[in-house]
C-alpha cells in the first residue's frame, strides 16, 4: 500500500559518479542488497546524520572519514543496520570500508560505510566484501534506478528524483535517490538519501545547502515518530560540468538551490507516501506562529497523535482529535477564540468550537481523498512550518510485529 502512482523519473547521469548493484545475500538471497558510489577525483561530499545517540557503527565511522579527506566511495549495504553492535561492528564496518578501498585503489578513509535493515545482529562482513568486486564492475553512471531499488528495505518501491538546470549557459544534472518507510521521524534527515550534482560547489556552500534543505525536507517528515539509529543524508558535486566554482555569492546559486530543493522535497514526500501501511498523504500546515519552534510543536503534535492518524486511516472527519492535539501542544497562553483549523479547504474550528458553517458531509469530502491537507492557523505572528506525515494502518502493525520473521 503506497499513494500515488510512484514510477522512477528517466534518472539523468551525473558526470563523475557511477553506480554499481550487486547481490551479497545479506537477508535474502539473490537480493540486490549492496549500492557503490564512485566519484570522480576532485569530488566534494557534505552530509548529515542522525541525532540518535545510539548511532550505528557505519554513522560513526562515516562522520570520521568524512572530517579526514574527499571521500571517492560510498559502500551500501541493506538487511543489516550494524547498529547496536559495540566495537565489533566498529570493526565490522572498518574491514568492509578496508575491503573496498584495496580493490579500487584508494585508501581506507576514501570510503563513507552506510547500513540499514535489521539493529542488533552481526554485519555479515564476508558476504558483503566477497560481494564488492562485482558491485565496481557493474558500476555505471546510468544506473540510479537499479541503486534505488538496492537500497530499499520494507520500502514498497523505489524512490528517485532527477532535475536540469542550466547556471549560467552551462547544463548541470542532479539526481537522486532515498529509502525509507518506517522508524521515521528523522531529526536530520531520512534513513538514507544520496543526491550527486555534477555542479562545482564551494565546500562550505556544499555543506551549508546539505544542512539547510535537509532541515526543510527530509528533517519535516514523520510516520512514526521514531529516529532511526542510522540517518544519513549526503550531498556529492563531482564538479564536472564545465562552468565555473559555485559559491554563496555567486549569481547562479539561487537557480541551482531551488533545483536542488525540488529534488530533496520530491525524495522526502516519496518517503512518507510509501509509509509502511500508508494510505493517506497528509501535509501540515502550522501558520500565525510566534516563532519556528511552536509551529513544529503543534505540527508534530498533531502528526503523532495515534488518534488523529487512525481517523485518517478511517476516513473519518473526527476533528475533535485535531483539536485536542493542537490544545496539548504546550503553546503558551494559546488564544482559542482567534485560532482557525482547517480541513482543506474545510474550516472545522472557529472562535472556539465547531465552524458554524461546518457539516458532517463537507468534512467528509475531504476525508475521503487521498491527499490531505490540514492547517492551523493560532493567528498568533507570522511564522509558518510544514510538515508531512501519513496515516496509521492495520498493516502498519503487521509489518512492524513480523519484521524480522
Amino acid at each position: 500500500m503506497a499513494v500515488g502512482p510512484g514510477e522512477l523519473p528517466n534518472f539523468l547521469p551525473v558526470k563523475g559518479v557511477r553506480l554499481g548493484i550487486a547481490s551479497a545475500g545479506i537477508k535474502k538471497p539473490g537480493r540486490k542488497d549492496l549500492v557503490v558510489f564512485e566519484l570522480a577525483p576532485g569530488s566534494r561530499v557534505a552530509g548529515i546524520f542522525t541525532r540518535n545517540q545510539f548511532c550505528a557503527a557505519p554513522v560513526t565511522l562515516s562522520r570520521e572519514h568524512l572530517a579526514a579527506k574527499a571521500p571517492r566511495y560510498l559502500l551500501i549495504n541493506t538487511g543489516n543496520a550494524n547498529a547496536g553492535t559495540g566495537e565489533q561492528g566498529m570493526h565490522d564496518a572498518q574491514t568492509c570500508c578496508e575491503a573496498l578501498a584495496t580493490a579500487a585503489g584508494v585508501s581506507r578513509e576514501e570510503v563513507l560505510p552506510f547500513s540499514t535493515g535489521v539493529i542488533g545482529e552481526p554485519l555479515p562482513v564476508d558476504r558483503i566484501t566477497g560481494a564488492i568486486p562485482q558491485a565496481l564492475a557493474n558500476g555505471d553512471e546510468h544506473h540510479w534506478a537499479q541503486a534505488a531499488a538496492g537500497i530499499m528495505t520494507t520500502d514498497t518501491r523505489p524512490k528517485g528524483a532527477t532535475r536540469e538546470v542550466s547556471l549560467g549557459g552551462h547544463k548541470v544534472a542532479i539526481s537522486g535517490i532515498s529509502k525509507g518507510a518506517g522508524m521515521i521521524r528523522p531529526n536530520m534527515a531520512t534513513m538514507l538519501g544520496f543526491i550527486a550534482t555534477d555542479a562545482r560547489i564551494e565546500p562550505g556552500l556544499l555543506q551549508t545547502l546539505a544542512s539547510e534543505l535537509g532541515e526543510k525536507s527530509f528533517n519535516r517528515i514523520t510516520i512514526d515518530g521514531d529516529t532511526s539509529t542510522n540517518d544519513c543524508c549526503m550531498l556529492m558535486a563531482s564538479g564536472q560540468y564545465s562552468g565555473p566554482e559555485i559559491t554563496a555569492d555567486s549569481a547562479d546559486l539561487p537557480r541551482l538551490r531551488e533545483a536542488l530543493w525540488a529534488v530533496y522535497l520530491e525524495l522526502a514526500h516519496a518517503i512518507v507516501r510509501d509509509g509502511e501501511g500508508a494510505s493517506k498523504f497528509v501535509t501540515i500546515e502550522v501558520k500565525g506562529a510566534s516563532s519556528p519552534e511552536e509551529a513544529l510543536d503543534v505540527a508534530y503534535t498533531i502528526a503523532h497523535s495515534p488518534l488523529v492518524k487512525t481517523a485518517l486511516f478511517a476516513s473519518d472527519p473526527n476533528w475533535g482529535r485535531i483539536l485536542a492535539a493542537v490544545g496539548r501542544a504546550g503553546v503558551p497562553d494559546l488564544d482559542l477564540d482567534a485560532l482557525e483549523i482547517f480541513l482543506g479547504d474545510v474550516c472545522l474550528v472557529r472562535h472556539g468550537g465547531r465552524a458554524p458553517d461546518y457539516s458532517e458531509e463537507r468534512g467528509q469530502a475531504v476525508m475521503d481523498q487521498e491527499e490531505i491537507v490540514i492547517t492551523i492557523d493560532l493567528k498568533r505572528g507570522a511564522i509558518s512550518e510544514t510538515v508531512w506525515t501519513c496515516d496509521l494502518s492495520h498493516d502498519y502493525v503487521t509489518i512492524n510485529a513480523e519484521y524480522r520473521t
